[in-house]
């Protein structure tokens, strides 16, 4: 209330005839979901115990974390993925798959695409899902409670990750940053964490810290230039939603490119729509002051259908002439499929649209049916919220990592026994171009207001 009053006597708050929905507004986008319990400032301990054997290569340690999880017959595996596009590479590769022959423990592993890798970049994206909140707050009514437990979806999260082999980690609703560093870390990882500023994990008594946004890279492939950080704002007020945003570095080649992630509001309604499309904004100045023109992965849990204003938001936006990885994938798909039949109707499918309305809508069509689908006390969701964007005009998409069909994933869906998040994790492979203003990749797109 006075952040609202100091609003309006700066000049920057409506008239008096929309004072009351104006404070409503400032209430509902600083408050957290419990700010009507005592807030319990725990810090992030829960895992100050944990030791890892030391020089483990990622295989070993997916052994090792499989036998902490307690690994056996009666412990079911972690769903298995393939990529859009196959890419045999070598003898140990099956179905655009890589194979990390771990005895007893075998697991799949994807791989990295080799060809001309040092321009190549892969980053998974993922809300791996607050413990605290998925084990006391969600109401996830037909997962077994022991498959919600953190000794259980700890080692299923590990694996999931670093099978992957990805070279940018971008994660949300991370409670126990400590655990990550600690195990991606043995595998050469360093990470940058920003929580909520008022974390809805900090009104439940078992928390573990607040929830944030996290971003990891690998070490020994790229460098840290530099990074920052931002509370979103809406209607100039700050929310409780964050952003972080990180300059990378190639080290063989010496080319630059930016990652920003962020986790906009949850829930559903108009009200609700408008907060996550004015978070969306402010999210696109924070990133273009920050990567200026420099090729840029955007990634992150919107909680917004592709129908939702703030997608339009992302991609009509002029500064940067974004597009959606898992849309322009599906788009190349549907190339292959009619040069297949030997119908070059080609021009049918361009992605250099010049009415940015239809390129927004032909990118909604080809969105992936869902990345999260779960099952909470008011019914079944399945949709479209988590997405990869980018700058074609500077980045090639080259695979994507495909959803399990519903019979994979089981009737009770996620989180489960064999994956331990309401959201599927998204991975894509760029590759970097030569030139950043290369031919028949600008599209015309409108401005943000």
């Amino acid at each position: 209330m006075e952040q609202a009053m100091q609003l309006n006597r700066n000049n920057k708050a409506p008239c008096k005839n929309d004072r009351k929905a104006f404070l409503q507004r400032v209430m509902l986008t600083r408050m957290g979901s419990f700010n009507s319990a005592p807030k319990i400032n725990n810090v992030d301990s829960q895992d100050d115990g944990l030791e890892l054997p030391k020089g483990l290569s990622t295989a070993a340690l997916l052994e090792h974390v499989q036998q902490l999880r307690g690994g056996g017959i009666d412990q079911p595996s972690l769903l298995s993925r393939c990529f859009l596009k196959p890419s045999p590479l070598s003898e140990d590769v099956t179905d655009g798959m890589r194979c990390l022959k771990l005895n007893s423990v075998s697991r799949v592993c994807s791989a990295p695409d080799e060809n001309e890798g040092t321009q190549n970049i892969r980053l998974l994206q993922w809300n791996i899902l607050s413990q605290t909140l998925g084990q006391h707050n969600d109401g996830f009514v037909r997962c077994p409670e022991e498959a919600l437990t953190w000794q259980h979806r700890k080692y299923l999260i590990v694996q999931e990750i670093l099978q992957n082999q990805p070279d940018v980690v971008c994660l949300q609703e991370v409670d126990h940053f400590k655990f990550l560093q600690t195990v991606l870390g043995s595998q050469n990882y360093a990470g940058i964490f920003f929580p909520k500023p008022d974390s809805p994990c900090l009104y439940i008594e078992q928390n573990n810290g607040p929830d944030g946004c996290a971003i990891f890279y690998k070490r020994d492939k790229l460098q840290l230039l530099g990074y920052d950080t931002r509370i979103l704002e809406v209607w100039r007020v700050q929310s409780n939603q964050v952003a972080i945003a990180a300059r990378l570095q190639l080290k063989s080649s010496g080319k630059e490119f930016c990652v920003c992630t962020t986790h906009l509001k949850a829930r559903h309604g108009a009200l609700l729509a408008k907060l996550r499309n004015e978070q969306g904004r402010d999210l696109i100045r924070f990133v273009k002051q920050f990567a200026g023109g420099s090729p840029l992965l955007l990634c992150g849990d919107f909680n917004a259908e592709p129908v939702e204003p703030i997608y339009a938001t992302i991609l009509g936006c002029d500064l940067f002439k974004l597009s959606s990885a898992y849309a322009d994938m599906q788009l190349e798909r549907e190339r292959e499929r009619e040069r297949e039949r030997e119908q070059d109707r080609e021009q049918q499918f361009t992605s250099s649209c010049e009415d940015p309305n239809e390129f927004i809508s032909q990118s909604i069509k080809r969105e992936p049916p869902y990345t999260t689908w779960k099952i909470r006390e008011d019914g079944e969701e399945c949709h479209t919220i988590d997405y990869v964007f980018y700058t074609p005009q500077q980045l090639k998409i080259k695979n994507c990592l495909e959803f399990p069909a519903g019979e994979q994933i089981g009737k009770n869906r996620t989180p489960s026994f064999q994956y331990p998040s309401d959201h599927f994790s998204l991975v894509c492979d760029f590759e970097l171009l030569d030139d950043p203003r290369s031919e028949g990749n600008n599209k015309s797109h409108g401005t943000i207001q």
